[in-house]
């Protein structure tokens, strides 16, 4: 989930040191090549873990793997400012103790310093703004490293494929692709859909997806920033960065919802939405309510709801009507003849699925969660297509739309038009 990050203090830097890109790391790995770290049969040795984005979820991200994994060491940190990393830089080690080894030399700063941090590590984890994740996942993939990666995937069909693509290739290199849709490794969600699809309450006749929440951090422009480095600093605004709030953050809900359709995709979406309360120009062009209504080849309906507004109801919770009884995933709890409620012993499900990543390395297995995190990318990507647009969304066009939200280039200066998508006028590519 999306997590305020804290304040972070300025660093004395260059402009021109500043928004320098980095150069591609010296020492290329061949695309075929097999990464694995040096880990024994007793599994004593050191895994290399690197951060992409040092933003508060990296922050977090990098603890959980710490935690999950208690010989591992985090050794390289990359973000595209200097102070964002310098504030990871200045409390991580206090919160990591000797689990955090990152010298100056492994201080990679600017868009491009993915580039330089992977060849470093054994793994890498990836939190930056969502439209960055197909090319990082790709450097990642490519030179065999292990990935965390975060939700989503992608903002537009064209990265979704790209990772589509990526999963397959990560099988190829038997390497792990662990996805940050958390609630897969939360014990009693996993409990509680185990009991759905073994029929506790009969067949699935409809699922209500709620994720009603207040607002998100924002940070007030300095004179010093360009348009560009103001979006990209407030990247949860703007579409191109983040793919609206229904992708950056619903998408936890419809990949539960994904996940109770045995992770098949629906075959249609029509819905609506709009900005009533975030309407000012600092909020971009990204809407503040979503209600979409997805259509399965089953017959089944999810009806999924999410607003971004303060001063209002707030639930997060996920509604399962079945032809015996009724669920609700997050309560842990059944209805019905089969009646149930978790009681068991719940760890931290971020810590969890970097446990599971780092106990599959060390065993010399692979987790691969590349397609049901593209489907669940897509599917969000599917319901803000039809509240933009007001129509009906077809998932096998949508996925092969040649809908790009990539910018011309990246540069500290002009950024993308901010255009606020008006239902009846909005087409999808």
């Amino acid at each position: 989930m999306t997590n305020p990050p804290k304040d972070t203090p300025a660093v004395d830097s260059s402009r021109r040191s500043f928004f320098k890109s980095t150069a591609v790391a010296a020492s290329a790995v061949a695309a075929s090549g097999l990464i694995v770290p040096h880990v024994h049969a007793q599994g004593s040795d050191v895994i290399k873990v690197g951060l992409v984005g040092c933003g508060g979820r990296g922050r977090g991200a990098i603890l959980n793997a710490l935690k999950g994994d208690y010989r591992a060491k985090c050794t390289a940190l990359a973000d595209a400012f200097p102070d964002a990393l310098e504030y990871a830089k200045k409390i991580l080690p206090g919160q990591a103790k000797d689990q955090f080894a990152v010298d100056d030399d492994h201080c990679f700063v600017g868009i491009d310093a993915y580039k330089q941090l992977i060849p470093e590590v054994d793994v890498v984890l990836l939190c930056s703004p969502p439209h960055f994740r197909p090319a990082h996942l790709e450097a990642a993939i490519n030179a065999g490293k292990h990935v965390f990666c975060e939700k989503p995937v992608a903002v537009d069909p064209t990265g979704v494929r790209k990772v589509l693509e990526l999963t397959k290739l990560a099988d190829e290199k038997k390497v792990n692709l662990v996805s940050g849709l958390c609630w897969r490794y939360d014990v009693g969600v996993k409990e509680t859909i185990k009991r759905i699809q073994d029929g506790a309450i009969g067949d699935i006749v409809n699922i209500q997806e709620n994720y009603l929440t207040g607002t998100l951090w924002q940070k007030t422009r300095k004179p010093e920033w360009s348009d560009m480095e103001f979006q990209l600093r407030n990247w949860l605004y703007y579409c191109w960065l983040s793919g609206d709030h229904i992708n950056e953050q619903f998408i936890h809900s419809l990949d539960k919802s994904l996940w109770l359709h045995n992770d098949e995709p629906p075959k249609y979406a029509y819905g609506l939405g709009g900005r009533q309360v975030r309407t000012g120009a600092e909020y971009g062009d990204v809407y503040d309510h979503f209600s979409v209504v997805y259509e399965w080849a089953n017959g089944t309906r999810t009806f999924a709801h999410t607003r971004q507004m303060a001063g209002c109801m707030t639930e997060t919770e996920d509604y399962i009507y079945g032809t015996k009884g009724t669920a609700k995933v997050l309560a842990h709890s059944i209805t019905g003849p089969g009646a149930w409620k978790f009681s068991g012993d719940k760890p931290s499900m971020y810590d969890e699925e970097h446990r599971e990543m780092f106990q599959a390395i060390r065993d010399g297995r692979t987790i691969n969660n590349g397609k049901y995190m593209s489907y669940s990318t897509l599917m969000a990507i599917m319901g803000r297509e039809a509240c933009y647009s007001g129509g009906r969304i077809e998932w096998d066009k949508l996925l092969n739309s040649p809908m790009d939200l990539t910018p011309p280039n990246y540069e500290m200066g002009k950024a993308p038009a901010v255009v606020v998508p008006m239902p009846g006028t909005y087409k999808l590519a």
